[in-house]
């Protein structure tokens, strides 16, 4: 759908758009609630620097299976099927983290929740890729990455208003549990409420389709654009899926004449496999450390967090003015050369600093200043651009027949990337330190500069059955 219909009801597309993003929320939530429970978990399992890593790492794991066979299964189940499979696994992962007695327990339920993570990072974008008109599709789309960010805001602010309650995330809050438990408890409470609010959600259209599920298509078409287009959007819905007869597969996002895999998969595992290699999730995951690393208290560092969180969100908002009006390609360039100048200068602040070898800590003096706005820059420029934008491309790069396996592809490719790139920051952090860990990034934003430029198209404005791959 390119153009306005008469009788679209936008208000009805954008409410469901929304409560499919309640998972991206999650997402966030989950991904931030870690930043706050590093010294709780480190105290309670006696962690080392390699072991502490894979507590916070695990949930990765999860979530690179659950990115993997979300789009297989959402071919099977349905999208909305699947994504209420996810919020039972956030319940689980909320109430069991909190709990947890021992590191495998803790590790148990974390891969849990990686697995609503993983599902839900590619299906909902992929959802709402799927009922969405093209016109707002990037809009909508952007709606996720706002939600994750604002998923992070919450359990930023939920773990400092906690943490300084108590006084310390590792000490007692209420019913003799330590905060930094409660912290993980908070996410029951989005985790029920997306839980019940799916069920108000319709089938995506394009999946009923898909499943030869015609009347229930139309059914659908018809409270998204009216009577008069729906039957006209199955049948192009149907003309664009090839050999009709049988079911999509991973084998599919393999040419047939050239026995090869679509070049379209290996462009978009190069779009999940940078977002991460830029190391945003360094910040994400890791900020309290980052910050108590170079001389701040553990309230300070938290509050730096929410910091953060409010300047995602306002980089999340102008973007989702703009995408579908600058369009995507542009704003991939923007922010990898935004994100490879506010790395630099970060790495320059950290190489001009003094370590003090009492403390293992940087002395930071008048550079802090500088390390501290151009790490919120560089989270500007990336919630500007590859932030919401590669969830955009990755829901609607891909042809009807291979939408769902080619995120699974890309879902893995993306979770691996950020699970490699988690687990070795404290091997990095310790051995070259932040200067070199973060120039590592500062290159990988350089070189994703002429990824974009040579190899990603433009899908501005195009209707999901226009998709050639």
């Amino acid at each position: 759908m390119s153009i306005s219909q008469p009788n679209e009801n936008i208000l009805y597309i954008v409410l469901i758009s929304c409560a499919a993003t309640i998972g991206g929320f999650l997402f966030g939530f989950d991904s931030g609630v870690i930043n706050g429970t590093y010294d709780g978990l480190s105290a309670a399992f006696n962690t080392s620097d390699l072991s502490g890593g894979f507590n916070i790492a695990s949930m990765l794991l999860g979530c690179a299976i659950g990115a993997l066979f979300a789009g297989v299964l959402a071919d099977v189940l349905g999208r909305k099927t699947l994504l209420i499979i996810s919020s039972i696994f956030f319940l689980v992962s909320a109430w069991g983290s909190g709990v947890s007695a021992s590191s495998l327990e803790f590790v148990v339920y974390r891969i849990l929740g990686g697995l609503a993570v993983g599902a839900a990072s590619v299906m909902a974008p992929a959802y709402i890729s799927e009922i969405a008109p093209a016109r707002l599709r990037g809009r909508l789309v952007s709606i996720q990455q706002i939600a994750i960010i604002f998923g992070l805001f919450g359990a930023f602010v939920s773990n400092y208003a906690l943490a300084t309650y108590a006084g310390l995330s590792t000490d007692i809050l209420w019913m003799g549990f330590e905060a930094w438990r409660w912290m993980f408890w908070v996410e029951l409470l989005p985790a029920a409420l997306f839980f019940l609010i799916l069920f108000l959600i319709p089938e995506s259209p394009r999946y009923l389709v898909l499943s030869q599920q015609f009347d229930k298509a139309s059914i659908v078409l018809t409270k998204l654009y009216g009577a008069s287009a729906a039957a006209t959007l199955v049948h192009e819905i149907k003309a664009s899926i090839e050999n009709k007869d049988t079911k999509p597969t991973i084998v599919d996002l393999i040419d047939k004449a050239s026995h090869r895999v679509r070049p379209i998969v290996w462009v978009a595992i190069g779009l999940a496999t940078f977002q991460q290699l830029v190391g945003i999730n360094v910040v994400f995951y890791y900020g309290t450390v980052l910050w108590q690393a170079v001389g701040y208290s553990e309230s300070d560092a938290l509050l730096i967090n929410v910091i953060s969180a409010s300047v995602s969100i306002a980089a999340c908002l102008i973007a989702v003015k703009v995408i579908d009006k600058a369009g995507r390609k542009p704003l991939l360039v923007i922010g990898s050369l935004g994100m490879a100048i506010t790395l630099g200068l970060m790495v320059f602040a950290f190489m001009n600093s003094e370590f003090n070898t009492q403390t293992n800590k940087l002395v930071m003096g008048e550079m802090g200043m500088l390390a501290l706005i151009a790490a919120n820059a560089y989270v500007f420029f990336f919630n500007l651009s590859w932030g919401p934008v590669m969830w955009v491309m990755l829901g609607e790069m891909f042809p009807n027949k291979i939408r769902g396996s080619g995120l699974a592809v890309a879902g893995l490719a993306q979770w691996a990337t950020n699970f490699a790139v988690i687990m070795l920051f404290p091997i990095m952090l310790a051995s070259i330190g932040l200067a070199g860990a973060y120039g590592f990034y500062t290159l990988c934003a350089f070189i994703s500069i002429f990824f974009v430029i040579k190899y990603v198209q433009e899908t501005k404005g195009r209707a999901l059955e226009d998709m050639q791959g």
